[in-house]
């Protein structure tokens, strides 16, 4: 059975990190790195298909979850926090309604139990679009990205995919062709008669659409001690945007 990578900071109790689509643990380290202080053990997960975990064909939130329980129950956890963002706020939402055993509180950042439409088209056209056998260089990659990217941020948080495979060769730590075709999975809603009792904080950014006032009748339907926190100065990526304010919100609800 093949196990995720995981990156693991601290000792304490454990807590577990998931990355949104096409991220990675690395996103999450400087965080981590202050919640270990706190007396917990961070293990910032790459998700399959992601960062250095293993490539499968398979990819939707309930091999994600399993993948999730296979970790937990190789490292003999039975009682976690566990954060999640976006994509990996739709795996955590999907573990904790399935397994609920496994966890002693959920964090969910910038995402609704909703379905959403697929919207990254032209990221994905953008990442395919590069051609790694023609560059030598990240700042090459993205020079091609741009074409597709416009915004800066987004394409560095992007490009973090780019590595050295060879001493010669840059390639992508995502496994793209199976992230294109499954892109559909990443939107799916939370299955209606899935729920979880226990405590819950969902933290979304003021100037992010992906969690409205319409989705927290939603939320409550699956989380029924939900509480909704919202950051300021922040959109979808709010914990690196307003990290200050993110981390205060995570560590009052867990204390």
């Amino acid at each position: 059975m093949e196990q995720l990578y995981s990156n693991i900071l601290g000792e304490g109790k454990p807590f577990i990190i998931l990355h949104g689509f096409l991220g990675m643990s690395d996103n999450w380290k400087t965080l981590g790195k202050q919640f270990s202080e706190q007396g917990y053990q961070m293990h910032l997960i790459d998700q399959r298909n992601h960062g250095r975990s293993f490539w499968s064909e398979t990819f939707n939130y309930e091999v994600l979850a399993q993948d999730l329980k296979n970790y937990c129950d190789h490292n003999n956890f039975k009682d976690v926090v566990l954060l999640g963002h976006s994509m990996g706020g739709k795996t955590a939402m999907m573990f904790s309604t399935l397994y609920p055993e496994y966890v002693s509180k959920l964090i969910v950042a910038d995402i609704s139990p909703r379905f959403y439409p697929v919207h990254h088209d032209g990221i994905l056209n953008g990442l395919s679009a590069i051609n790694f056998d023609a560059i030598k260089s990240r700042g090459e990659a993205d020079k091609m990205l741009s074409e597709y990217v416009d915004d800066f941020g987004t394409r560095q948080f992007l490009l973090k995919n780019v590595y050295r495979v060879t001493k010669d060769k840059l390639g992508l730590r995502i496994n793209l062709e199976v992230l294109k075709n499954e892109v559909g999975e990443v939107g799916e809603a939370l299955p209606t008669q899935q729920t979880f009792g226990k405590d819950t904080l969902f933290l979304r950014g003021d100037r992010s659409e992906y969690i409205g006032v319409g989705d927290e009748s939603i939320i409550k339907s699956h989380f029924e001690k939900a509480k909704i926190v919202t950051i300021s100065n922040a959109g979808h990526w709010l914990h690196a945007e307003n990290p200050k304010e993110f981390y205060e919100s995570v560590m009052n609800f867990l204390s």
